[in-house]
C-alpha cells in the first residue's frame, strides 16, 4: 500500500505530465487515499482536467475538487454572448437533442434544464459546453424521461459493455433499481474500470440517476 505522501507526490507528478493544467496552479492534499485539490485555475475545463488527472493515480480512491475558477478580466464575453455560444454548441453536437434543452447563464455559470431519453444524452450536453471559454461551472438539471427498467436488463447492459472492453466480468458488481435510480455496489480494481461501468449504465434506457457505491480496491 502506498502512503499518503507517496500518493501526493504521484498526483503532483501526474499534474506536471498533463499538459491541460499547470501543476503550479493546483495544491494537493491526501488523506487515506482521498485527494483534495485546492487553488485556482482560469477555466472550468482545467478544473475537470486536474480532477481526471488525480483519478488516474493508483491509490487515489476519491477526489475532492475544491479548485476555484477565476473570473476573467475586462474584455471577456458577456453572459448574453456566452448563452449564444452554448446554444450553438448544443445545436452542433449530433448526440444532443438540443431542442429539448434550455440553458440559463449567470456570471459565467451555466444551468442546463430539459428532458431527454437516456442519461448519456444528459451527460453529453454537459460535456459539449464545459470547454467553452468563460464557463465557470455547470449545473445539470436535465431529467430523464421516466421508463420502467428491470435490474436484469441493467446487468446485461453492464456485462456486455465490460466484456467489449476486455475488463473483468460484472458478476462481482451488485445492481439494484429503485424507480429510475440504479444503485451500484461492489469492488473494482481501478478508476478506468469504474468509469467503464458508469459509462455502460449511462446508455441504459430509463436510467435517471446512479447511486454509486463502487469501491476502488486494487489487487496486490
Amino acid at each position: 500500500m502506498k502512503s499518503d505522501a507517496e500518493i501526493k507526490r504521484a498526483v503532483l507528478q501526474e499534474l506536471t505530465w498533463d499538459t491541460r493544467v499547470k501543476e503550479t496552479e493546483v495544491g494537493v492534499e491526501v488523506d487515506r487515499g482521498v485527494a483534495t485539490l485546492v487553488g485556482s485555475v482560469d477555466s472550468y475545463a482545467k478544473k475537470l482536467a486536474a480532477q481526471e488527472a488525480a483519478h488516474h493515480v493508483a491509490g487515489v480512491y476519491d477526489v475532492v475538487n475544491d479548485l476555484q475558477v477565476k473570473a476573467l478580466g475586462p474584455g471577456a464575453c458577456s453572459d448574453t454572448e456566452l448563452a449564444h455560444r452554448v446554444r450553438r454548441t448544443l445545436e452542433w453536437d449530433v448526440l444532443v437533442p438540443d431542442h429539448q434543452i434550455t440553458s440559463t447563464v449567470e456570471d459565467g455559470w451555466v444551468t442546463l434544464e430539459g428532458q431527454v431519453e437516456v442519461w448519456n444524452q444528459r451527460e453529453e450536453a454537459e460535456r459539449a459546453i464545459r470547454f467553452l471559454a468563460r464557463v465557470r461551472g455547470v449545473t445539470n438539471r436535465i431529467t430523464i424521461t421516466p421508463q420502467q427498467i428491470a435490474p436484469q436488463d441493467v446487468r446485461r447492459t453492464l456485462q456486455a459493455a465490460l466484456e467489449r472492453r476486455a475488463l473483468r466480468e460484472a458478476a462481482h458488481i451488485q445492481v439494484s433499481v429503485v424507480g429510475g435510480t440504479v444503485i451500484l455496489s461492489g469492488q473494482v480494481q481501478s478508476w478506468p474500470e469504474k468509469r467503464a461501468i458508469l459509462e455502460a449504465i449511462r446508455h441504459a434506457p430509463g436510467v435517471e440517476t446512479v447511486d454509486d457505491h463502487l469501491r476502488i480496491e486494487p489487487v496486490h
